[in-house]
């Protein structure tokens, strides 16, 4: 318990901690109330299932980026620049991260033929799912850190490797199903069309039945989970903070709904935008490498002490010059090819 509440106050991402840690009151005051958020939100969407306007997806993207920023201002107001530039540099990077979830969103909807009224309560319920999951293996990730620091040297070559593969790899998406969804759709009575937003009915024969929104919520919260591997490591390579980590997933994952109908079908469209990923989640593997050898007691390692340490500012300048450039050259490739946003919207159109 001494060692997670060790890390929990933890506000810097070098060994020593911060010299003002974050207020008790301030960190349960706030989880409080993003928890109540979110609530309000699953209720809204829950009562009201409808396809957003843009404008309407808009707005509520352009609050929780809001949200987030005032979260990030009060941490420079009640602890200091190091507590709230490293969660600001948090979140931009699982708020950079998230966009990749959005493909995938895409093509899970697009293989279970989800109704677009529907799609709202799918991803919100998906997106909590994924809170509660990432929630554990922050403190998870932050009691292993406690007890054995050479991880980061793990987590390192981990995303060295991730984002390899997501420049350089061609492997295809799939059709949206994991390994876990194949495996209850042999074990589970499933039918094939959708009863409106029920998980489970009752036919005609009297026997009670999956429907497919049951599948897909499975389908939106597991592979979620499994970016957490990914972006998790990652977030740590910024900040030690379990509770930092954790806002920071919290505040990219609530507006992630909301901006998946706001960018509609210009997300695959953003073809190098997995490159600038790619970049981030290897400039976080080094950082994280470096990291390792200041923070090691191994004695063969003293070398890497010489190493000068990637400061806070940099990684969020990295972070937001990789995206700009990917999107950048992305929309000089629309524009190339012909694409504008207006042919999006009529797509958009279509399948609604």
């Amino acid at each position: 318990m001494d060692i997670l509440s060790s890390t929990l106050a933890a506000g810097g991402s070098s060994a020593a901690a911060s010299e003002s840690p974050i207020p008790m009151w301030f960190m349960i005051g706030s989880s409080v109330a993003v928890v109540a958020i979110l609530l309000i939100d699953l209720l809204l969407v829950i009562k009201r299932p409808h396809v957003p306007s843009m404008r309407e997806a808009g707005i509520w993207v352009g609050f929780y980026v809001a949200l987030a920023l005032i979260f990030g201002a009060s941490l420079f107001a009640i602890g200091d620049a190091q507590h709230g530039s490293e969660f600001l540099t948090g979140w931009l990077l699982e708020y950079s991260l998230s966009i990749d979830n959005l493909f995938v969103f895409i093509i899970i909807m697009g293989s279970f033929s989800v109704p677009r009224k529907y799609q709202q309560e799918v991803l919100m319920v998906g997106i909590i799912i994924a809170i509660i999951f990432r929630g554990i293996f922050i403190l998870a990730g932050a009691a292993i850190i406690s007890a054995f620091v050479e991880v980061f040297f793990i987590f390192g070559i981990f995303l060295l490797i991730v984002g390899y593969r997501q420049a350089f790899s061609d492997e295809d998406e799939g059709d949206g199903e994991n390994g876990l969804i194949r495996f209850l759709r042999k074990r589970i009575n499933v039918v094939d069309e959708y009863h409106g937003n029920n998980l489970r009915v009752t036919l005609d024969d009297g026997k009670k039945y999956w429907t497919p929104m049951f599948i897909v919520f499975i389908a939106i919260g597991s592979t979620d989970v499994m970016f957490a591997l990914d972006s998790i490591p990652a977030i740590f390579g910024v900040t030690q903070s379990a509770f930092l980590v954790f806002t920071a997933n919290v505040f990219a994952l609530m507006g992630l709904r909301q901006l998946y109908f706001l960018l509609g079908g210009l997300v695959d469209k953003l073809v190098y935008l997995h490159y600038g990923i790619a970049a981030i989640l290897a400039f976080i593997g080094v950082k994280l490498i470096i990291h390792a050898l200041h923070s090691s007691d191994w004695d063969f390692l003293s070398w890497g002490h010489s190493i000068p340490e990637v400061p806070t500012w940099l990684s969020l300048t990295f972070i937001v010059l990789a995206m700009a450039v990917a999107t950048i050259a992305s929309l000089m490739k629309m524009r190339k090819d012909g694409v504008t946003f207006k042919d999006l919207r009529s797509e958009d159109s279509e399948e609604a």
